[in-house]
């Protein structure tokens, strides 16, 4: 079973894990976004868990890559000027430069290719925007030999657990890193703030 069958599945049970559990980190992340931003985009937009957490009179693109997620996404957009698009956060249907600011949330450690996703994410912001992270990343170096024993299976059914931001950020010299603080499960999930130069 490959992630686009498992999250399809998931769709209808996916707040119920997860929304009680990362509504405030969620909200701590989407207050950087910056007021002059207007083209938004919600990378692996999901269930639309962001959504109520996003300021009106802005334009929000969400991608996902299963039909479910986005159906459940559109539901919770209310007044948003929200345009859903079925899509692969590796491989991103945008011009260059197309945003103003990204927001990944809960997806680099699901995508099987964490730093495509990022380059994805760069390539799509303009020069000056503002890239939001809010994801379980191991430390550089950390043992954590459960979860990279167990990311084989947990990746192609749900997330990998053995995703390291700092590893796939020095590959990508164009994103300036301006804040990073624990948010969940003892600093395992962290939001971070970063800008592309």
């Amino acid at each position: 079973m490959g992630l686009r069958q498992s999250y399809t599945l998931a769709a209808p049970i996916y707040d119920a894990l997860l929304a009680a559990a990362t509504r405030e980190a969620r909200k701590r992340s989407l207050q950087a976004l910056p007021t002059t931003a207007q083209q938004v985009l919600l990378l692996g937009v999901g269930t639309g868990l962001d959504l109520p957490h996003l300021p009106e009179n802005r334009q929000y693109t969400g991608v996902d890559l299963t039909p479910a997620m986005l159906a459940r996404a559109c539901a919770k957009a209310g007044h948003l000027d929200f345009h859903p698009v079925l899509g692969d956060a590796q491989s991103l249907p945008f011009a260059d430069g197309s945003f103003d600011a990204v927001v990944a949330h809960l997806i680099l450690a699901v995508v099987p290719q964490p730093l495509c996703c990022l380059a994805e994410a760069a390539r799509v912001l303009r020069p000056g925007g503002t890239l939001l992270i809010f994801d379980k990343f191991l430390r550089p170096g950390q043992r954590a030999p459960l979860r990279r024993l167990l990311t084989p299976l947990a990746g192609k059914l749900a997330s990998r657990l053995d995703v390291e931001f700092e590893t796939l950020h020095r590959a990508m010299p164009r994103l300036v890193l301006e804040e990073d603080r624990p948010a969940l499960a003892g600093g395992w999930f962290r939001t971070l703030r970063l800008h592309r130069c």
